[in-house]
């Protein structure tokens, strides 16, 4: 039996700390040594709901690093400071787990990667929506060839708004209050098309076999009073036609109660067939030639272990890099294509992808 391996988490800015400590604590892969925040009543908030000490409660992030000699980072602060987190935790040998989204632009996020190289340590960015029995079980079937080669994909996703839950999908009672909160903040990196099309264009990516759009158009929606969008739409050229990526905040419903409409997910379209991938479904809905009408294919079985905390401590294990989705290659390509997203709606015109050769 090999121990723990020693994580430590930075930054309490996005909801999704307490899930990923949640994680952590419930497996033996990891053993939790320390977390920071600067904000020591929210980071306390989450600890006492997640039953974390406090003397595990770090105001100070250096002294945190110093003490307690973590091998693995979760950090979770605002989008505009991934790389500064990145940089500063791999300069000391310490592997990053990165909340999504990747970062506030591609040149951000390739800073992050050479930070990892250069540290010789690994980065992984945490997708929720990749670990969904559904999304997995498609793209299982597109691996299989069920719909043949994938020509487009159509994406619809977001939820009542961030200020309306916290860690664990806790609902905060009222109307919420987005006044106070970074994802309103433009320089912080808010919106609800960098909160959620990284989602569908990261996946889409990794349904694509990694193939990228020429061009991308997009245009986004700012209520007045706002400085950030509510909700965006975003049209992807590729050599096999045209996909779509839209992105709410301010659903009817949040998808993990009762899916809204649109439902949240994606539709995959094939040369042999479709496939419709609901999030939180229990089945996926396929189209074929031998079966035009559709039939329900119950979602693949999966642990609840089975998770990103497992694929990183994979990783480490091996010695490799982490794939898929969660890896920094897809989670890249998905990374160009929201920058040619967000200079889209700024210029109102279609623009090509960076794409390096």
């Amino acid at each position: 039996m090999t121990a723990p391996r020693r994580l430590a988490g930075f930054c309490f800015d996005h909801m999704h700390m307490g899930d990923l400590l949640g994680k952590a604590l419930r497996t033996d892969a990891y053993e939790i040594v320390g977390v920071y925040d600067t904000q020591p009543e929210r980071m306390a908030e989450v600890c006492t709901d997640l039953g974390i000490a406090a003397e595990l409660q770090y105001a100070d992030w250096e002294l945190l690093i110093e003490q307690t000699a973590p091998e693995v980072a979760v950090v979770c602060s605002t989008t505009a400071e991934h790389a500064l987190w990145v940089e500063r935790l791999a300069a000391r040998g310490i592997h990053v787990l990165l909340e999504k989204p990747f970062a506030v632009s591609g040149d951000e996020a390739q800073k992050c990667i050479d930070a990892a190289s250069s540290g010789h340590v690994l980065l992984a960015v945490n997708w929720p929506l990749a670990w969904y029995a559904s999304h997995r079980t498609t793209q299982r079937l597109i691996s299989e060839g069920a719909i043949g080669d994938v020509i487009e994909v159509h994406y619809y996703d977001g939820n009542r708004g961030p200020q309306f839950h916290v860690h664990d999908k806790k609902e905060i009672d009222g109307e919420g209050d987005g006044s106070r909160t970074w994802w309103f903040s433009r320089a912080a990196g808010g919106g609800s098309l960098l909160d959620y099309l990284g989602y569908g264009v990261t996946l889409a990516t990794w349904f694509r076999g990694g193939e990228l759009p020429s061009e991308v158009t997009a245009v986004s929606h700012i209520p007045e009073g706002f400085e950030v969008d509510m909700q965006s739409i975003v049209i992807a050229r590729y050599a096999t036609g045209l996909s779509s990526f839209h992105t709410r905040w301010g659903t009817f419903t949040d998808p993990w109660t009762h899916q809204p409409q649109p439902f949240c997910g994606f539709v995959v379209v094939g040369t042999e067939g479709t496939i419709m991938s609901r999030d939180y479904a229990e089945v996926v809905t396929m189209q074929t030639r031998e079966h035009p009408a559709g039939i329900d294919i119950p979602v693949d079985e999966f642990s609840a272990g089975d998770d990103i905390l497992a694929l990183l401590d994979a990783a480490i294990t091996a010695g490799e890099t982490v794939e898929g989705p969660c890896g920094p290659q897809i989670s890249f390509g998905g990374q160009l294509i929201v920058d040619a997203a967000i200079a889209s709606t700024d210029t109102r015109t279609p623009v090509a992808l960076k794409v390096k050769n």
